[in-house]
Protein backbone atom coordinates (compact mmCIF):
# COMPACT_ATOMS: atom_id res chain seq x y z
CA UNK A 1 0.00 0.00 0.00
CA UNK A 2 1.30 3.43 -0.94
CA UNK A 3 1.08 5.87 1.94
CA UNK A 4 0.25 9.50 1.13
CA UNK A 5 2.34 11.23 3.78
CA UNK A 6 1.42 14.67 2.44
CA UNK A 7 -2.30 13.96 2.91
CA UNK A 8 -1.72 12.80 6.48
CA UNK A 9 0.30 15.96 7.16
CA UNK A 10 -2.49 18.12 5.77
CA UNK A 11 -5.04 16.28 7.93
CA UNK A 12 -3.04 17.09 11.06
CA UNK A 13 -2.60 20.74 10.08
CA UNK A 14 -6.34 21.07 9.54
CA UNK A 15 -6.99 19.69 13.03
CA UNK A 16 -5.42 22.78 14.63
CA UNK A 17 -8.41 24.78 13.43
CA UNK A 18 -11.05 22.13 12.85
CA UNK A 19 -10.63 19.94 15.91
CA UNK A 20 -9.37 16.45 16.58
CA UNK A 21 -9.06 13.71 13.99
CA UNK A 22 -9.11 9.93 14.42
CA UNK A 23 -5.80 8.08 14.88
CA UNK A 24 -3.80 7.82 11.67
CA UNK A 25 -4.11 4.02 11.41
CA UNK A 26 -5.32 4.25 7.81
CA UNK A 27 -1.92 5.59 6.79
CA UNK A 28 0.58 4.77 9.52
CA UNK A 29 1.15 1.51 11.35
CA UNK A 30 1.55 2.13 15.10
CA UNK A 31 5.34 1.72 14.98
CA UNK A 32 6.02 3.16 11.50
CA UNK A 33 8.94 5.32 12.58
CA UNK A 34 10.09 6.43 9.14
CA UNK A 35 6.58 7.25 7.96
CA UNK A 36 5.74 9.21 11.10
CA UNK A 37 8.85 11.38 10.85
CA UNK A 38 8.16 11.88 7.15
CA UNK A 39 4.78 13.37 8.04
CA UNK A 40 6.36 15.53 10.75
CA UNK A 41 9.03 16.76 8.31
CA UNK A 42 6.42 17.75 5.73
CA UNK A 43 4.62 19.91 8.27
CA UNK A 44 7.86 21.36 9.61
CA UNK A 45 8.79 22.46 6.09
CA UNK A 46 5.27 23.84 5.54
CA UNK A 47 5.34 25.91 8.73
CA UNK A 48 8.84 27.21 8.08
CA UNK A 49 7.70 28.34 4.65
CA UNK A 50 4.85 30.14 6.42
CA UNK A 51 7.42 32.11 8.45
CA UNK A 52 7.63 30.14 11.68
CA UNK A 53 11.17 29.91 13.07
CA UNK A 54 12.64 26.74 14.58
CA UNK A 55 14.20 27.44 18.00
CA UNK A 56 14.92 23.89 19.16
CA UNK A 57 13.49 20.44 19.75
CA UNK A 58 11.45 18.60 22.34
CA UNK A 59 12.22 15.05 23.42
CA UNK A 60 9.30 12.83 24.41
CA UNK A 61 8.68 9.28 25.58
CA UNK A 62 11.69 9.39 27.88
CA UNK A 63 10.01 7.18 30.47
CA UNK A 64 10.44 3.45 29.85
CA UNK A 65 6.91 2.76 31.10
CA UNK A 66 5.44 5.08 28.45
CA UNK A 67 7.62 3.54 25.73
CA UNK A 68 6.33 0.10 26.69
CA UNK A 69 2.77 1.39 26.65
CA UNK A 70 3.21 2.51 23.02
CA UNK A 71 5.18 -0.59 22.00
CA UNK A 72 8.53 1.08 21.26
CA UNK A 73 12.01 1.09 22.73
CA UNK A 74 13.05 4.65 22.02
CA UNK A 75 12.13 8.26 22.72
CA UNK A 76 10.77 10.57 20.05
CA UNK A 77 11.22 14.23 19.17
CA UNK A 78 9.29 17.17 17.82
CA UNK A 79 10.15 20.67 16.66
CA UNK A 80 9.92 23.82 18.79
CA UNK A 81 8.88 26.99 16.98
CA UNK A 82 9.35 30.54 18.24
CA UNK A 83 5.60 31.14 18.52
CA UNK A 84 5.21 28.18 20.88
CA UNK A 85 6.99 29.95 23.74
CA UNK A 86 4.98 31.51 26.57
CA UNK A 87 6.69 33.83 29.06
CA UNK A 88 7.24 32.61 32.61
CA UNK A 89 4.10 33.55 34.54
CA UNK A 90 2.19 34.11 31.30
CA UNK A 91 -1.03 32.63 30.01
CA UNK A 92 -2.06 29.81 27.72
CA UNK A 93 -5.32 30.72 25.98
CA UNK A 94 -7.92 27.97 25.78
CA UNK A 95 -8.64 28.89 22.16
CA UNK A 96 -5.09 27.86 21.23
CA UNK A 97 -5.33 24.22 22.34
CA UNK A 98 -7.70 21.27 22.11
CA UNK A 99 -7.01 18.84 24.96
CA UNK A 100 -3.97 20.19 26.80
CA UNK A 101 -1.82 18.58 29.46
CA UNK A 102 1.17 19.92 31.39
CA UNK A 103 4.44 18.29 32.36
CA UNK A 104 7.53 19.61 34.14
CA UNK A 105 10.92 19.27 32.49
CA UNK A 106 14.51 20.43 32.45
CA UNK A 107 15.24 22.60 29.42
CA UNK A 108 18.79 22.99 28.16
CA UNK A 109 19.95 25.86 25.96
CA UNK A 110 23.06 25.28 23.85
CA UNK A 111 26.08 27.55 23.68
CA UNK A 112 27.72 25.65 20.80
CA UNK A 113 26.64 23.71 17.73
CA UNK A 114 26.70 19.92 17.81
CA UNK A 115 26.39 17.57 14.86
CA UNK A 116 27.84 14.25 15.99
CA UNK A 117 26.23 10.82 15.54
CA UNK A 118 28.18 9.64 18.59
CA UNK A 119 27.22 12.50 20.90
CA UNK A 120 27.40 11.72 24.61
CA UNK A 121 26.01 13.31 27.75
CA UNK A 122 29.48 14.75 28.47
CA UNK A 123 29.53 16.37 25.04
CA UNK A 124 26.16 17.93 25.71
CA UNK A 125 27.41 19.22 29.04
CA UNK A 126 30.34 20.86 27.26
CA UNK A 127 28.10 22.49 24.66
CA UNK A 128 25.35 23.64 26.99
CA UNK A 129 25.04 27.26 28.05
CA UNK A 130 22.49 26.83 30.82
CA UNK A 131 19.53 24.86 32.13
CA UNK A 132 16.16 26.14 33.29
CA UNK A 133 13.03 24.73 34.88
CA UNK A 134 10.36 24.35 32.22
CA UNK A 135 6.74 23.41 31.67
CA UNK A 136 5.73 21.77 28.44
CA UNK A 137 2.11 22.25 27.47
CA UNK A 138 1.38 19.25 25.31
CA UNK A 139 -1.67 18.72 23.15
CA UNK A 140 -2.87 16.15 20.65
CA UNK A 141 -4.73 16.53 17.43
CA UNK A 142 -5.67 12.84 17.82
CA UNK A 143 -9.09 12.29 19.42
CA UNK A 144 -9.07 11.41 23.13
CA UNK A 145 -5.28 11.08 23.17
CA UNK A 146 -5.64 7.58 21.68
CA UNK A 147 -2.15 7.77 20.26
CA UNK A 148 0.37 5.26 19.02
CA UNK A 149 4.05 6.06 18.59
CA UNK A 150 3.41 6.94 14.96
CA UNK A 151 0.51 9.23 15.83
CA UNK A 152 2.47 11.30 18.32
CA UNK A 153 5.58 11.58 16.13
CA UNK A 154 3.58 12.61 13.08
CA UNK A 155 1.75 15.14 15.26
CA UNK A 156 5.05 16.90 16.05
CA UNK A 157 5.52 14.99 19.28
CA UNK A 158 2.06 16.03 20.54
CA UNK A 159 3.50 19.50 21.01
CA UNK A 160 1.74 22.78 21.72
CA UNK A 161 3.56 25.38 23.85
CA UNK A 162 6.38 25.63 26.36
CA UNK A 163 7.40 27.90 29.22
CA UNK A 164 10.96 28.48 30.40
CA UNK A 165 11.75 29.61 33.93
CA UNK A 166 13.40 32.94 34.61
CA UNK A 167 16.40 31.49 36.47
CA UNK A 168 19.20 30.29 34.20
CA UNK A 169 21.82 28.01 35.76
CA UNK A 170 25.13 26.74 34.35
CA UNK A 171 25.03 22.95 34.18
CA UNK A 172 28.40 22.33 35.77
CA UNK A 173 27.82 21.63 39.43
CA UNK A 174 24.11 20.95 38.98
CA UNK A 175 22.75 17.56 40.03
CA UNK A 176 20.21 16.98 37.30
CA UNK A 177 20.04 13.25 37.96
CA UNK A 178 18.63 13.24 41.49
CA UNK A 179 17.03 16.69 41.44
CA UNK A 180 13.44 16.55 42.61
CA UNK A 181 10.45 17.98 40.77
CA UNK A 182 7.09 19.02 42.17
CA UNK A 183 4.34 20.42 39.94
CA UNK A 184 1.30 22.04 41.49
CA UNK A 185 -2.04 22.88 39.94
CA UNK A 186 -3.93 25.57 41.84
CA UNK A 187 -1.58 25.10 44.80
CA UNK A 188 -2.13 21.33 45.06
CA UNK A 189 0.68 18.91 44.21
CA UNK A 190 -0.34 17.12 41.00
CA UNK A 191 2.90 15.51 39.81
CA UNK A 192 6.17 14.45 41.45
CA UNK A 193 9.36 13.22 39.83
CA UNK A 194 13.12 13.45 39.50
CA UNK A 195 15.80 13.94 36.88
CA UNK A 196 16.54 10.23 36.76
CA UNK A 197 13.08 9.63 35.25
CA UNK A 198 14.31 11.25 32.03
CA UNK A 199 16.36 8.44 30.43
CA UNK A 200 18.39 8.29 33.62
CA UNK A 201 19.56 11.91 33.24
CA UNK A 202 18.28 14.87 31.18
CA UNK A 203 21.66 15.06 29.42
CA UNK A 204 21.13 11.50 28.20
CA UNK A 205 17.95 12.67 26.49
CA UNK A 206 19.79 15.63 24.96
CA UNK A 207 22.57 13.33 23.71
CA UNK A 208 20.03 10.92 22.19
CA UNK A 209 18.47 13.84 20.34
CA UNK A 210 21.85 15.04 19.06
CA UNK A 211 22.77 11.55 17.81
CA UNK A 212 19.40 11.05 16.15
CA UNK A 213 19.46 14.38 14.35
CA UNK A 214 23.08 13.93 13.25
CA UNK A 215 22.27 10.50 11.84
CA UNK A 216 19.52 12.16 9.78
CA UNK A 217 21.93 14.77 8.44
CA UNK A 218 20.83 17.54 10.79
CA UNK A 219 22.41 19.14 13.82
CA UNK A 220 21.69 21.31 16.80
CA UNK A 221 22.74 24.96 16.78
CA UNK A 222 24.00 27.36 19.42
CA UNK A 223 20.98 28.94 21.06
CA UNK A 224 18.74 25.94 20.43
CA UNK A 225 16.36 25.00 23.23
CA UNK A 226 16.09 21.32 24.14
CA UNK A 227 13.09 20.25 26.18
CA UNK A 228 14.54 17.04 27.57
CA UNK A 229 11.39 15.19 28.64
CA UNK A 230 8.98 14.84 31.52
CA UNK A 231 10.27 14.28 35.04
CA UNK A 232 6.88 13.06 36.25
CA UNK A 233 3.35 12.27 35.06
CA UNK A 234 1.43 14.61 32.78
CA UNK A 235 -1.55 16.46 34.23
CA UNK A 236 -4.74 17.28 32.32
CA UNK A 237 -5.65 20.98 32.41
CA UNK A 238 -8.95 22.83 32.74
CA UNK A 239 -9.52 26.56 32.11
CA UNK A 240 -8.72 28.54 35.24
CA UNK A 241 -5.83 26.30 36.28
CA UNK A 242 -2.57 27.81 37.47
CA UNK A 243 0.40 25.51 37.00
CA UNK A 244 3.63 25.94 38.91
CA UNK A 245 6.62 23.61 38.81
CA UNK A 246 9.74 23.66 40.94
CA UNK A 247 12.89 21.68 40.14
CA UNK A 248 15.75 21.28 42.59
CA UNK A 249 18.62 23.63 41.71
CA UNK A 250 16.68 25.37 38.95
CA UNK A 251 13.93 27.22 40.76
CA UNK A 252 10.35 27.53 39.56
CA UNK A 253 8.28 28.25 36.47
CA UNK A 254 4.56 28.93 36.12
CA UNK A 255 1.74 29.45 33.62
CA UNK A 256 -2.00 30.13 33.74
CA UNK A 257 -4.50 28.32 31.54
CA UNK A 258 -7.26 30.84 30.85
CA UNK A 259 -10.62 30.77 29.08
CA UNK A 260 -10.95 33.22 26.18
CA UNK A 261 -13.75 31.73 24.12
Amino acid sequence: MTVDHAALAERLRAAYAGGVVPPLRDGLAPTDIAGAYAVQSINTAYWRAEGRRVVGRKVGLTAVAVQQQLGVDRPDFGVLFDDMRIADGGSLLASKVIQPKAEAEVAIVLAKDINDPEATADMMLDRADHAVAAIELVDSRIADWKITFADTVADNGSSAFFVLGSTQKPLKGLDLRTCGMAMEVNGVVASLGAGVACLGHPLNAAAWLARTLAAAGEGLKAGDIIMTGALGPMVTLSPGDRVRAEIGGLGSVSVDYVEDR
